[in-house]
C-alpha cells in the first residue's frame, strides 16, 4: 500500500471542527494552542464556538483549517505512530491546504504556517474590492472546454480557470461581468450545472496579483526546509522538495490554477493506492474518488476516525 496524505482547502470549514479531537487528545489541543499563540489571539474559540460568519472570513478560515488538519496529523503521529517520512510517498493540499501539507511534512513550522495563512487571507481579501470579482463552478465540461469559454469572454474582463477539481468540475474566477458571461455561454454548451459561488473574492486569478506580491514578501522572511515527503504542488501537478521551488510555487499558486485533478492523477500513476484526507470534512475524499476510482480514500478528522485508523494498522 502506497499512501498520500492530502489536506483540505477553504470551504471545508464548519463551527466546531476539531473540538472533539482537542477534547480527546492532548496532542491535538497543543496544536490549537500553538496556532493561537502564533496569531496572538484565541482563534480556537472562533473555530469551536463561532459565529459562523466570523469563522468564514478568509483571514480566519485559512489558519483555522490549518489548525484542524495539523491537530489531526499530530494525533496520528503521537497516538498511531505515523511518521510521514516513512509512511507516505507524497503530501498535497488544495489551495491553502498546501500550507498544511508543508507543515505536516516539516517544511514549515506550525506557527509560521499559521502566520502566513493569516497574511494570505487578508491579502487575498484586500486584493479586489467586494463586488468586483466573482467565481463560478461549471460541472459537466472538461478543462479544455472551460478554457475556451474563458478565452471567449476576455473582452468582458479577467476570467481564468481557478480550480480543476476533477469529476468534470472546473471553477472560473475573475471579474464579475466576465464570469457571469462565461456562465451564460456554458449553459449553451451542454454544461450539467453552472452556478455562481458565494465567495468574497475571486481567488486564483490575475486579480490576486497584489496578494501574490504580499506572499512573496512574507515567504522571504520565513525559513522553509526541505519537506520529509515530496509535495505535489498545486500549480505544477508534480512533486517538489527544494525550498526555493516551494516558495515559488506558493507565490504562483495565489494567481494560478489549482490543478487538483492532475495532481491526484500523478500520485495515482506514481503508485499511490490510499489517500488519507487529514482535517475537516470530506471534500477531497469525494473528489479523489471521481479522479482515481481504484484508490481507497479515507477522511481523518474525528476521534473515531483515529480509532479506526489505529485498528486497521494493527
Amino acid at each position: 500500500m502506497t499512501v498520500a496524505f492530502v489536506f483540505p482547502g477553504q470551504g471545508s470549514q464548519a463551527v466546531g471542527m476539531g473540538k472533539a479531537l482537542a477534547e480527546a487528545f492532548t496532542s491535538a489541543r497543543r496544536v490549537f494552542d500553538e496556532v493561537d499563540a502564533a496569531l496572538g489571539e484565541r482563534l480556537s474559540d472562533i473555530i469551536w464556538s463561532g459565529p459562523a460568519d466570523t469563522l468564514t472570513l478568509t483571514e480566519n478560515a485559512q489558519p483555522a483549517l490549518l489548525a484542524v488538519s495539523l491537530a489531526a496529523m499530530r494525533v496520528l503521529e503521537e497516538e498511531a505512530g505515523v511518521d510521514p517520512h516513512r509512511d507516505a510517498a507524497f503530501v498535497a493540499g488544495h489551495s491553502l491546504g498546501e500550507y498544511s501539507a508543508l507543515a505536516a511534512a516539516r517544511a514549515l513550522s506550525i506557527g509560521d504556517a499559521a502566520r502566513l495563512l493569516r497574511i494570505r487571507g487578508r491579502a487575498m481579501q484586500k486584493a479586489v474590492p467586494v463586488g468586483v470579482g466573482a467565481m463560478a463552478a461549471l460541472i459537466g465540461l472538461d478543462l479544455s472546454e472551460v478554457k475556451e469559454i474563458a478565452a471567449e469572454v476576455a473582452s468582458f474582463g479577467v476570467c481564468a480557470t481557478a480550480n480543476d477539481n476533477g469529476g468534470a468540475q472546473v471553477v472560473l474566477s475573475g471579474e464579475k461581468s466576465a464570469v457571469e458571461r462565461a456562465v451564460e455561454i456554458a449553459k449553451t454548451r451542454g454544461v450539467k450545472r453552472a452556478m455562481m459561488l458565494p465567495v468574497s473574492a475571486p481567488f486564483h486569478c490575475l486579480l490576486m496579483q497584489p496578494a501574490a506580491d504580499a506572499m512573496a514578501e512574507a515567504l522571504s522572511a520565513v525559513a522553509v526546509k526541505p519537506p520529509v515527503v515530496p509535495l505535489v504542488a498545486n500549480v505544477l501537478a508534480r512533486p517538489i522538495s527544494a525550498p526555493a521551488d516551494i516558495v515559488r510555487s506558493l507565490v504562483a499558486q495565489v494567481t494560478g490554477t489549482v490543478r487538483w485533478r492532475e495532481s491526484v492523477l500523478f500520485m495515482a500513476q506514481a503508485g499511490v493506492t490510499s489517500f488519507y484526507e487529514i482535517g475537516a470534512g470530506k471534500v477531497l475524499t469525494g473528489l479523489i474518488k471521481r479522479i482515481a476510482d481504484t484508490a481507497t480514500t479515507t477522511a481523518i478528522g474525528l476521534p473515531d476516525d483515529v480509532a479506526r485508523f489505529k485498528a486497521a494498522r494493527g
